[in-house]
């Protein structure tokens, strides 16, 4: 599968301004409507398009604390059953598998310091944690980002794993 120019160009008007509609975006690019509609429909049953939920502030929100969190877990029954047991607590923001000296990696907010040893103890309780080891985030200097991929797509294209 491949993203050309104008799908480049699509998804980053999309993620820059994505209160537009078919039509506007359209206009923008100089196609048709249709056009831009198919070419959505095509990302998003080939998992290009991955969601159009807004991007939510954890600080807007009153965690003003985030913190990485990476733990060694039981090996018994792997990561699977320890990633669901996380899942259920609503300030772990996401959980990976990952190579290294532990096994899983979690981004988590928390209200202040405090909070976060209370996030952290909820973690440890989770049935397979073992070991638990966390860094405190200072500031954001590159938020996560993908636009600069996409507009790398069109000089080096996609191939599909």
């Amino acid at each position: 599968m491949t993203i050309d120019e104008l799908d480049a160009k699509l998804l980053s008007l999309l993620a820059n301004e994505p209160r537009l509609g078919v039509l506007e975006y359209s206009r923008r690019l100089g196609v048709a409507r249709g056009t831009v509609q198919a070419r959505l429909d095509r990302m998003i049953a080939r998992g290009v398009i991955t969601g159009f939920g807004p991007d939510v502030s954890p600080t807007a929100l009153g965690y003003d604390v985030t913190a990485f969190v990476t733990m060694e877990i039981r090996q018994v029954s792997g990561h699977d059953p320890v990633a669901d047991r996380l899942a259920h607590i609503p300030e772990v923001l996401e959980v990976h598998t990952i190579t290294g000296g532990s096994d899983l990696l979690c981004r988590v907010v928390a209200r202040s310091n405090s909070d976060l040893q209370r996030v952290i103890d909820q973690i440890v309780d989770v049935q397979g944690v073992l070991r638990t080891s966390s860094v405190i985030v200072l500031d954001t200097p590159v938020p996560y980002r993908v636009l600069p991929l996409v507009a790398d797509v069109p000089r080096r294209g996609v191939r599909k794993p």
